[in-house]
């Protein structure tokens, strides 16, 4: 079983940056895919980025691309989502989960979940 905590969450001005942070528990963290989601109000969950096993490999929603960069620290458990030119939509709350599976851009895809850190973008 893997336990997962976001941090880095908070209230930031349109154009500017935030770091979420994911701390993952047990010595397996390497053998799991990393994914990072939000949900915003009366939304569903959707994928924003995901990272292989090792970190060889990331891909991107769309709608963050070339803004976020996704990253990883097998030694350290940690998973992180670098923000940049943040904008009001991206306004969510933000969970990392974890799967078994090669590569996965569906919620369903994912086994364990955060409990979100919420990111707020003002115009």
């Amino acid at each position: 079983q893997v336990q997962l905590v976001e941090s880095g969450g908070g209230l930031v001005q349109a154009g500017g940056s935030l770091r979420l942070s994911c701390a993952a528990s047990g010595r397996t963290f390497s053998s799991y895919t990393m994914g990072w989601f939000r949900q915003a109000p009366g939304k569903e969950r959707e994928f924003v980025s995901v990272i292989t096993r090792s970190g060889d490999g990331t891909d991107y929603a769309d709608s963050v691309k070339g803004r976020f960069t996704v990253s990883r620290d097998n030694a350290k458990n940690m998973v992180f989502l670098q923000m940049n030119s943040l904008k009001p939509e991206d306004t969510a709350v933000y969970y990392c989960a974890s799967t078994r599976l090669l590569v996965g851009t569906w919620p369903h895809d994912y086994d364990y979940w955060g409990q979100g850190t919420q990111v707020t973008v003002s115009s």
